[in-house]
């Protein structure tokens, strides 16, 4: 009898406390520190995927282009176009093609040109860097790298993509330098509007 009530006792201590926390969890004050207008709703994040996957559809289409150079990401029909080509020409075909994309407000161009034709040894290696700088960046919690692209040619790292605050440019820029085979690191990242 005398266990039993003990118990009793302690499972209702246990609920209490639960409950207490949950209620306390619940009523946490909204962080100020965020910055207002940042976020997207569900539509809008639906929408930008919509735009991305019709601009690199027409991208693959247009037989001028070589699209499988090309990044692209949106955010509020804003496309960051990014990425290594061949000549000026590519890059303002490009632009002229994802303009034509419904839902697209604006075109940033952060496209770099190509210098000498690579090989298939700079190639895996770029592949190799670009592999651990995207795995750096999930590691590290104060950069949201899912929204940051990263493209590497002979050594150097593009970073493209929209971020929160000038602090994950900042840390994504330190991140990426850190690995190993990074010569140089360019940033066309943009803070969200």
């Amino acid at each position: 009898m005398k266990h039993t009530r003990i118990a009793s006792l302690l499972l209702t201590a246990t609920l209490a406390g639960v409950l207490t926390l949950t209620v306390m969890g619940c009523s946490k004050p909204v962080d100020s520190a965020k910055a207002p207008g940042a976020s997207t709703t569900v539509g809008t994040d639906i929408d930008d995927s919509v735009i991305t996957s019709s601009a690199k559809s027409a991208l693959l289409a247009d037989a001028d282009i070589k699209s499988f150079d090309f990044k692209l990401e949106t955010r509020k029909g804003e496309v960051l176009l990014s990425g290594f080509v061949d000549n000026q020409s590519q890059v303002d075909r490009a632009i002229a093609v994802t303009r034509t994309v419904p839902g697209v407000k604006n075109v940033q161009n952060n496209v770099v040109l190509k210098g000498a034709p690579t090989t298939v040894g700079k190639k895996v290696d770029a592949g190799i860097i670009t592999s651990k700088v995207k795995a750096a960046l999930l590691g590290d919690p104060s950069v949201k790298s899912v929204d940051i692209a990263v493209v590497t040619r002979d050594g150097e790292v593009l970073l493209t993509g929209f971020v929160d605050n000038q602090t994950q440019v900042d840390r994504a820029m330190e991140v990426a330098r850190g690995i190993e085979g990074v010569r140089l690191v360019r940033n066309e990242m943009s803070v969200k509007k």
